[in-house]
């Protein structure tokens, strides 16, 4: 039996590839699944250990900081059981009879993430189907709320009378 369920939602869809295509298939897709907050996350860490969440806040960001820092220069950082930081970028398709100039030709400069295998590679988990969650009517849209019903006993104000 699996320690942790990823839920997920079956949809139809027409194949646009593969000895498939053409033809209407199922897919599973994840679903269900909710953020949690750096704030959180750091709270989770300093239980574990002797640091406070403001503690463990500090150093995770002046990690990623240095680390950046470091990238920039062009070097490889290895950070930890996530992965390894490189530097990136996006170049310009240049003829060869012009010249190629760096300021110009070279953009989008980035730091990517090559994620560790072994650490992204989900283990002991089970699958558990759930309904797709109904999508939102269009007739609510434009950033106006509903009028309250009759039956409301709030008095407008997002306070509930009690």
């Amino acid at each position: 039996m699996a320690d942790k369920t990823l839920n997920y939602t079956l949809h139809r869809r027409k194949s646009t590839v593969g000895k498939s295509k053409g033809q209407m298939v199922q897919v599973a897709l994840p679903s269900g699944r909710s953020r949690v907050g750096f704030r959180h996350f750091c709270e989770r860490v300093a239980k574990g250990t002797t640091f406070t969440a403001q503690e463990v806040a500090a150093v995770i960001n002046y990690s990623t900081e240095i680390a950046k820092d470091i990238v920039a220069e062009g070097h490889m950082v290895e950070f930890g059981d996530l992965g390894v930081l490189k530097p990136s970028f996006k170049s310009i398709l240049v003829p060869v009879e012009e010249k190629f100039l760096a300021s110009k030709h070279i953009v989008k400069p980035v730091v990517k993430l090559q994620p560790s295998k072994e650490y992204f590679t989900l283990t002991n988990v089970d699958y558990e189907r759930i309904e797709p969650k109904p999508k939102k009517s269009k007739k609510n849209e434009g950033g106006q709320t509903p009028p309250p019903s009759d039956d409301d006993s709030s008095n407008g104000d997002g306070h509930v009378g009690l």
